[in-house]
């Protein structure tokens, strides 16, 4: 029977122990609590940001008034795609009819101004590189166009390895499991993020606004899903080390591609089946199929008494065709 070596089991469990020592700053576990006493923690707690906060400008420009919106008249600045700005200050006007909340912003002490929250927030992004990677794939018409890629692509490479029999995963798998165990791990945090989506929507809000890599300073719900994260790059690292280990460069190569069609694949089919509640049938299905399938097809129990080829069952080997009982 074919065992993982040391170093893969080490490449698993090292980066577990580093990452619940991972710290990013605030927020700390108090700002995931219901607001306390006082205006700006209700505002904090409800907007997820407050003063002194940092956004990116994206897009082409926006416009802010130098006036405040109860000071006439009013004047405006523009402020560019890519210009760093801080939350100045937040005002609340209960009788505007396009929105209550204004928030003031500053580029430098020479341009800074007023702007409604919500024109506000559709034209920025954190100043952060995980809030902005968490907006880039948050766009709906981005991921829509990387689904038809990814089906379309994923179509064609599993298509010419079946003709050419090569090694694929799930069907024609090399004696590893972590190939599938990465296939595996993307269909689960595929599911827990659409969850997330669904049933805790503010939470994520809130983790968009003050990321974190630490999976413990989180609500659990959020923390499971870094945790998955975490443990899509261990297994992935690990599944590569495998692969190059066990098939010639020309093989692992095919085998890789092939391998990263079928993640695509399950991240697109996990990530939107769930939202309509249908993932969370497939996904205990998937997991069976994908155990049984490596059980049954390449899962070698035994070694040949003559050559010592590996072996899924008892009885004549491939390659020397001595008989085993």
């Amino acid at each position: 029977m074919s065992m993982p070596n040391k170093s893969c089991w080490l490449a698993v469990f090292l980066p577990l122990l580093f990452a619940s020592c991972y710290y990013h700053g605030e927020p700390t576990s108090d700002a995931w609590d219901m607001a306390q006493d006082g205006d700006s923690m209700s505002f904090y707690t409800t907007h997820h940001y407050s003063q002194n906060y940092n956004f990116i400008v994206k897009g082409d420009s926006i416009r802010i008034s130098t006036q405040a919106p109860d000071e006439l008249p009013f004047d405006s600045v523009t402020l560019y795609g890519g210009d760093h700005i801080v939350v100045a200050d937040i005002m609340t006007m209960p009788g505007d009819s396009i929105d209550s909340v204004w928030v003031k912003v500053a580029r430098d002490q020479l341009t800074q101004g007023w702007i409604h929250e919500r024109c506000l927030l559709d034209s920025v992004e954190p100043d952060d590189p995980i809030s902005q990677f968490i907006n880039l794939f948050s766009d709906n018409h981005i991921l829509i166009f990387l689904a038809l890629i990814v089906v379309v692509t994923a179509a064609y490479a599993l298509h010419r390895q079946f003709k050419r029999r090569s090694y694929i995963v799930h069907f024609n798998d090399i004696d590893s499991f972590f190939p599938s165990l990465l296939a595996l791990v993307i269909a689960v945090s595929a599911t827990l993020y659409a969850s997330i989506q669904m049933f805790a929507p503010e939470s994520w809000r809130h983790f968009y606004y003050h990321p974190s890599l630490n999976p413990f300073a989180v609500p659990l719900h959020i923390g499971l899903f870094l945790a998955s994260v975490w443990a899509l790059l261990i297994v992935g690292l690990a599944a590569l080390q495998e692969v190059v280990r066990r098939l010639p460069a020309s093989e692992a190569l095919l085998y890789l591609c092939s391998l990263a069609a079928v993640c695509a694949v399950d991240y697109v089919v996990f990530s939107i089946s769930t939202l309509y509640y249908i993932g969370y049938v497939l996904l205990p299905a998937y997991i069976y199929f994908s155990v049984t399938v490596y059980l049954r097809r390449s899962y070698y129990r035994y070694v040949c008494g003559r050559c010592g080829g590996k072996l899924l069952r008892k009885g004549e080997c491939p390659h020397c065709g001595a008989v085993n009982d």
